[in-house]
């Protein structure tokens, strides 16, 4: 195995490692979030629902700068790791997990959102006169009709966290085994000139991307199907 294929396989793992990680924590963050904004009333919902949506129309670099100043030294998260003893988060994994859970928020929480929305009152208050309580409701009634929702965004989200690279580049940088992954390893092919093993990886990044969004839609054409009670050849 020649060097390239060794940095590249490298750059995958830890893309694969990162892409997890930040889908799990999304689920775990973003699905309670999600039934909020759902069913809330407040008047919070609309600047958090902004807040939330916000990684779709700003620029990523943009997003990593002030994440980059935040988290750095004399930033307000900086001061706070680093009187935690944990450090600095800009240029690692961690803060790398932390960029992308945030630039990625929006592809997790709004199809939870809105299959959540898609759920309506019936089924909870039909729970409720059973004797549920909020959290049966949730976990047995709300979750299992949302459970597409869920699997969408969970596809969504690890596919997104895979291709990212402006927020990546900015606060983890290009450090080989630590913070390269596929996104900024294209990058250094490219900047060496180093075309056939950048068409490599950019080819893996387009066929990746094309099989994810086929399968959301074509997940998304059969619960159209099966809510009209129609059936799939």
């Amino acid at each position: 195995m020649d060097a390239d294929w060794a940095a590249d396989l490298q750059a995958v793992a830890l893309t694969l490692k990162l892409a997890g990680v930040v889908t799990l924590a999304l689920l775990v963050l973003g699905t309670p979030l999600a039934w909020w904004l759902a069913h809330t009333r407040s008047r919070w919902k609309a600047p958090l629902s902004a807040l939330v949506a916000l990684p779709l129309v700003l620029p990523p670099t943009v997003l990593g700068f002030y994440l980059l100043m935040l988290m750095g030294p004399h930033g307000l998260v900086g001061q706070a790791t680093q009187a935690l003893g944990i450090g600095l988060l800009p240029f690692t994994f961690a803060g790398l997990v932390v960029a992308s859970m945030l630039y990625s928020m929006p592809f997790v929480v709004q199809p939870i959102q809105t299959a959540f929305e898609a759920i309506g009152a019936r089924p909870l208050e039909a729970a409720a006169t059973l004797r549920a309580g909020p959290w049966e409701r949730f976990v047995h009634v709300a979750l299992p009709l949302a459970r597409r929702g869920v699997l969408t965004a969970a596809v969504l989200g690890f596919a997104h966290t895979v291709g990212e690279f402006g927020v990546v580049l900015m606060i983890g940088g290009n450090i080989p085994g630590a913070t390269r992954v596929i996104s900024t390893q294209l990058y250094s092919h490219v900047e060496a000139l180093e075309y056939p093993a950048a068409h490599r990886l950019a080819a893996m990044l387009l066929a990746f991307s094309f099989a994810v969004l086929l399968w959301v839609y074509r997940l998304r054409t059969r619960g159209s199907l099966l809510a009209t009670g129609a059936t799939t050849p």
